[in-house]
């Protein structure tokens, strides 16, 4: 194959830059809004209301975080871009949503009165705007970001990030105003009944309904057809939204029966469907990255001792743990960097072979397995981070290959 006429952006010195500022510029962005929603939480709710929703927050956020990066496993999204999914959601898409719901809510006061104006707000705004702000992250990076967008898992990893994000700051809110509105001899139980129906029970619920649209976008990562891509995204929030506004609908209605009724027949099935869809997907990317190991053995990009190593998550897990006992972390970390490196050419392979990588798919071959051969280099320098864990991890006659 011939690469001499590939038509794609080559990089520059005016492109590194951009690739440089555009980050810090993101970064600045979000840390005025979160200022900004800091300031008006601060006038709503007091600073005592404040520190203690931010302090309760953080224990779901926690776990609901670790789940998610749980998930993301056998290809990992670059960090900084997971840090910018959480961010967006408990900045950017709180501030967003925070404005416009506030401003319907407003409307509907002088149009339909007060009474009404609330329950329409939680039942047919706030869906409408808290979903379209959070899938906007995840649309961004299927539309800006192809790359790093490989399919269903990825979907719901941004997707479940964003919505954790948003869900903390929410959380701040409804937590610090049953502390500031409360009773002294009440703070305690009101504070601590609020956390546990947002963070004990339902931790999930913003993510799953995220998730929906998460999915949709995954679909059309993996679709050839423009049609198909925009359906599934439009299916996607939308079901997202009918979700949002079931559940709203049922806290609204404060006698109990609708609320668990959601929560034991829509909530808790779902959540399963999509740890069921997770698990299918997690193995349908091993096995996209298992297709491809014999191919890359046989072209001497990867040794064919190593491919039982780089089959599961188990034989690279071992095979880093060993390496950390007998070398150390760094050389550890050379070896994790290689079997990452492997796994993005598979993904980017696949995509090609399906014909939904894009133009610039053949360019970014070239960097992908550029970073491969990169990293195995910077393997096998150490004498230790291509030897194959020693207690049964690898097969029996397995010797440090040579450097391609």
């Amino acid at each position: 194959m011939t690469h001499a006429t590939w038509d794609v952006p080559r990089p520059t010195p005016e492109r590194q830059r951009r690739g440089v500022l555009a980050p810090v510029l993101g970064l600045i962005a979000l840390a005025i809004c979160g200022l900004v929603v800091l300031g008006v939480l601060s006038n709503s709710i007091g600073i005592g209301g404040v520190v203690v929703g931010a302090l309760c927050a953080l224990l779901p956020v926690g776990p609901v975080v670790a789940t998610f990066l749980w998930v993301d496993r056998w290809e990992p999204e670059p960090p900084r871009l997971l840090l910018f999914a959480f961010l967006w959601g408990a900045c950017f898409a709180a501030l967003s949503a925070l404005l416009i719901n506030s401003g319907a809510i407003l409307v509907a006061d002088d149009l339909i009165g007060r009474a009404q104006s609330d329950l329409v707000g939680a039942v047919a705004v706030a869906p409408v705007v808290e979903e379209a702000v959070k899938g906007a992250f995840v649309v961004g990076l299927l539309v800006f970001r192809r790359r790093e967008f490989d399919g269903v898992v990825d979907g719901i990893v941004y997707a479940g990030l964003v919505a954790a994000g948003f869900a903390f700051t929410e959380n701040i809110l409804y937590i610090g105003r049953a502390f500031a509105t409360a009773d002294a001899a009440l703070a305690g139980p009101s504070v601590l009944g609020v956390l546990l129906v947002r963070g004990v029970l339902s931790p999930f619920a913003h993510p799953l309904f995220t998730a929906m649209l998460g999915i949709g976008a995954g679909i059309a990562a993996h679709s050839r057809s423009a049609t198909v891509r925009v359906v599934a995204v439009a299916v996607g929030y939308v079901v997202a939204v009918a979700l949002h506004a079931i559940w709203n609908g049922s806290a609204s209605l404060y006698d109990g029966v609708a609320f668990f009724g959601v929560y034991a027949w829509v909530m808790i099935p779902l959540f399963v469907a999509v740890v069921v869809l997770v698990v299918w997907q997690r193995r349908r990317e091993q096995r996209t990255v298992t297709d491809q190991l014999a191919g890359f053995a046989r072209t001497g990009w990867i040794a064919p001792s190593e491919v039982p190593l780089l089959a599961s998550l188990a034989g690279r897990r071992t095979w880093r743990a060993a390496v950390r006992r007998r070398s150390g972390r760094a050389v550890a970390k050379a070896v994790a960097e290689y079997q990452a490196a492997v796994t993005e050419l598979a993904f980017l392979r696949a995509r090609m072979a399906r014909g939904t990588a894009g133009p610039s798919a053949a360019y970014w071959h070239d960097q992908a397995l550029g970073a491969l051969v990169a990293a195995r280099s910077r393997a096998v320098h150490h004498p230790d981070a291509l030897r194959a864990a020693m207690r049964g991890g690898g097969p029996p006659d397995w010797t440090p290959p040579r450097a391609y």
